[in-house]
């Protein structure tokens, strides 16, 4: 999948300008989650309002990638994508200037609208930007970028709601915002896709629909329950829209998903195995530091400096799996890092009242690895999946697997551990799973990360059924419809 025409000799300099984006989309997801008690005292809002602060950005988000890059494989990606730094910008400075809870949250609406131009498009940018030879190093560096916005989020979070205000985790945006819009302009190509296609609104409304419907019915089941009525409503809602998105697309000319691309077994193998990965390690960043500072008695600081062991070594282990994958093939690595993710989490269902820190790190450094040896490659396989005209659908489905992994894994992993909590400790605790006694806590959380093993299990069956598949390819010609 060979871009004609591109000049591949500036494309660290697009990488830059997209790694900015990135950088800045993840930071300030950090930033704000440990500015939510700051927030909660300054306004005087309950903490169910304020929550909203980063609800109201994941839903936007979320529901909105899919039409940008069906967008951007229209129009082209280079002008949403510096729209999006704009948008974001401004929404930055405007959050920091808001007055009530209310306003904030309505200012985080816009940050997230452009917040989602720049995650829909990022990976298609970089995409194009390489050859083919590169694809794998190019994705790994950019998921590198990812693990050094969520460290560095809590720790600069921490030192400006400390030494200035609340409002600087937003106008800290401003300076990197602009050089990040010029970079853009400057560096990244003005690719000009086919002419004649047109929008499919109908398609995007009822996925809109459903997605939104699936999202709120997630949130609200973390504290509703999952057979609340309203929950299940939603839930039903939800997949009704997707029975109405499918039949659309399958009868407009220019559908907003190709469903086509779904009939390539590998590729659908890569987005199944890319959602558990992020449900699993959702849940596990959910209930790491009720652990570690309810059981083990850590300070936050010191929790901060724990939790920041996984995103450290996905950082660095990124680009070298990305690079090993441009040699050797995406299939053989993304099984060695599944492999080590399932060694990882089983290793932490061993977790205990009386784990060392020394302990801890030796649990969590495998599960860092494996995520980071797993997701450039993963998505590397992905991206060479498809067809140039479709790279946009590609990166914002990727894009959509995180947000909606992120979302199920702090729901389903969250609900299962807090049941399981109220089981060990003999019924529902009036003070919630983390009052319960630390030995029924530890009991629980050992028996979640065997769930989590079971499906990242899954997951390796799934992937290595896909190296086999390949495999098979390489000796006797393809056996299904491809999508290039």
């Amino acid at each position: 999948m060979e871009s004609q025409g591109i000049d591949y000799s500036r494309k660290w300099h697009v990488m830059a300008a997209v790694a900015m984006g990135i950088f800045l989309a993840t930071i300030d997801g950090s930033i704000v989650n440990v500015a939510l008690p700051t927030l909660t005292r300054q306004f005087g809002a309950e903490f169910a309002v304020v929550e909203w602060v980063v609800l109201a950005y994941l839903l936007t988000v979320t529901t909105l990638m899919l039409s940008v890059g069906r967008l951007g494989d229209m129009i082209g990606k280079k002008p949403l994508y510096a729209t999006g730094f704009v948008i974001f910008t401004a929404g930055s400075v405007l959050c920091g200037l808001s007055s009530t809870v209310y306003w904030l949250i309505g200012f985080r609406v816009l940050q997230a609208i452009g917040a989602a131009m720049m995650m829909a498009l990022g990976m298609a940018i970089v995409t194009e930007a390489f050859p083919r030879s590169e694809r794998g190093k190019a994705l790994g560096i950019s998921g590198s970028m990812v693990s050094v916005g969520i460290v560095v989020g809590p720790v600069l979070g921490g030192l400006l709601i400390g030494m200035l205000s609340w409002h600087w985790i937003f106008f800290v945006n401003l300076p990197v915002g602009i050089v990040g819009t010029l970079m853009v302009i400057r560096f990244v190509p003005s690719l000009k896709p086919e002419g004649g296609q047109r929008f499919d609104l109908l398609g995007a409304f009822t996925l809109f629909i459903c997605l939104i419907a699936l999202l709120m019915a997630l949130t609200l089941g973390q504290q509703a329950g999952f057979g609340d009525t309203r929950v299940l409503a939603l839930l039903a809602g939800s997949i009704v829209f997707l029975a109405i998105f499918l039949i659309v697309e399958r009868n407009v000319r220019d559908p907003m998903i190709d469903l086509h691309l779904f009939r390539n077994r590998l590729f659908n193998i890569n987005l199944v195995t890319g959602l558990i990965t992020f449900i699993s390690m959702s849940g596990t960043i959910l209930l790491m530091p009720f652990y570690l500072e309810n059981v083990l008695g850590y300070e936050p600081q010191a929790v901060g400096f724990l939790l920041a062991v996984v995103p450290i070594a996905v950082g660095i282990t990124s680009p070298i799996s990305g690079t090993l994958s441009d040699r050797f093939g995406t299939r053989p690595i993304t099984v060695i890092g599944l492999s080590l993710l399932v060694l990882g989490f089983l290793a932490t269902s061993t977790l205990s009242t009386e784990t060392t820190s020394l302990g801890y790190v030796l649990r969590f450094l495998p599960i860092g690895i494996g995520v980071g040896v797993f997701q450039s490659p993963n998505n590397s396989a992905v991206m060479g999946a498809v067809p140039a005209n479709r790279l946009g659908v590609a990166s914002s489905l990727l894009s959509v697997t995180r947000t909606l992994g992120q979302t199920a894994g702090i729901a389903a992993l969250g609900a299962l551990w807090a049941s399981l909590v109220a089981q060990r400790a003999g019924g529902v605790l009036p003070g919630g799973a983390t009052s319960a006694p630390a030995a029924a806590q530890v009991s629980a959380l050992g028996d979640t990360f065997l769930v989590i093993v079971v499906a990242v299990g899954l997951a390796l069956a799934l992937a290595s059924w896909g190296l086999m598949l390949e495999l098979r390819r390489r000796t006797t010609g393809p056996t299904e419809p491809s999508v290039e």
